[in-house]
């Protein structure tokens, strides 16, 4: 399989992205170096051979998914430097129209 340059060009126009003549050849070159590299893996024998799933022979160890400290509303809003009723105060960091 080979890529070509209406297939560079349909790539950047879908990216939105845009290239002069010499990127867009580069970018050709690179990504059918790209697609020969696959296509030599599918010359190595893999019959037999189980899918890597792990780097390691461990499995990852997942801790539990738990709260250890609740902080409550009132809590939170005793400590901002600057608060309403509901809801803390801050300085506004954004210009308006």
């Amino acid at each position: 399989m080979s890529i070509d340059k209406s297939t560079v060009e349909r790539i950047a126009e879908l990216s939105k992205l845009k290239f002069d003549s010499s990127e867009q050849e580069a970018i050709l070159e690179d990504m059918n170096r790209m697609l020969d590299f696959v296509e030599k893996l599918s010359e190595v024998d893999t019959e037999g051979v189980e899918p890597l799933v792990y780097m390691l022979d461990e499995k990852p160890t997942v801790r539990l998914d738990k709260v250890d400290q609740k902080t409550t509303q009132a809590e939170a809003l005793k400590n901002a430097p600057d608060a309403d009723s509901d809801y803390m105060k801050v300085p506004k960091v954004m210009k308006g129209r």
